[in-house]
Formats: structure tokens, C-alpha cells, sequence
């Protein structure tokens, strides 16, 4: 028993879970404004769904609505999703500066213990 309750209260499960659960709601948020700016083009253009959309008999139409579909779906991910959370990190979590990494600090110093005996063989 203590290892399920161990595995339930695990902090990565619960994150997971929450992940999982805000995800397919923003999926909905996304979806509707995708919607939204379609009609949008489609006011514009004059038909939101180009399916019908023939030249010369070769049926591009869907592939236009899938390639304007995925464009905005993109946008709106970037803009309202993307930079939004990457703001928010840089402020709360500011990046490490980057030094030497240790491996690198270790060799420097042991040239240095070498160059200050002088560069003699050891005895």
C-alpha cells in the first residue's frame, strides 16, 4: 500500500495529470479560435472552406483549408501559448550565467599548479 501511495502522490504523476487536463481544454480554446479566424478569411475571401475550390479540374481546396487551418492553429500556439510562457520564465527563472564548466575549471587549474612549479618533472 505504501508503494501505490508513494506512486499517486508522486509530484510528476500529478503534473502530468495536470498537464493532460489543461491541454485538452486549451485544445478546445485553440480549436474555437481557429474557427473564429477562418470565418474571418472567409469573410474576406468570401467562403471560410475552400473544398469546393477546383482550378483546372485538380482538387486543392481541402489541402488550402488544412494549409490556412494549420497556419493560424500555428500562430495562435506561438502567440498566445509560446512567447507568452517564455516571458514568464526568463522573469521568474533567469538562465544561470554561463561560466566554465567544471571539467574545463578543473584542467585550468591544474596548468596552473604546473606553470607555478615551474614546469619541472615531478620527483
Amino acid at each position: 500500500m505504501t508503494g501505490f501511495k508513494n506512486f499517486i502522490l508522486r509530484g510528476n504523476l500529478v503534473e502530468l495529470a495536470v498537464a493532460f487536463i489543461m491541454g485538452g481544454a486549451f485544445a478546445t480554446v485553440v480549436t474555437a479560435t481557429v474557427a473564429l479566424l477562418m470565418d474571418i478569411v472567409g469573410k474576406i475571401g468570401g467562403q471560410p472552406n475552400f473544398s469546393s475550390y477546383t482550378p483546372k479540374g485538380i482538387s486543392v481546396g481541402a489541402w488550402l483549408t488544412a494549409l490556412i487551418a494549420f497556419l493560424i492553429l500555428a500562430a495562435v500556439v506561438y502567440f498566445v501559448i509560446v512567447v507568452p510562457y517564455t516571458k514568464a520564465k526568463e522573469k521568474f527563472f533567469p538562465a544561470e550565467e554561463a561560466g566554465t564548466p567544471a571539467d574545463i575549471a578543473l584542467l585550468e587549474e591544474i596548468r596552473d599548479l604546473l606553470a607555478a612549479r615551474g614546469g619541472r618533472p615531478p620527483a
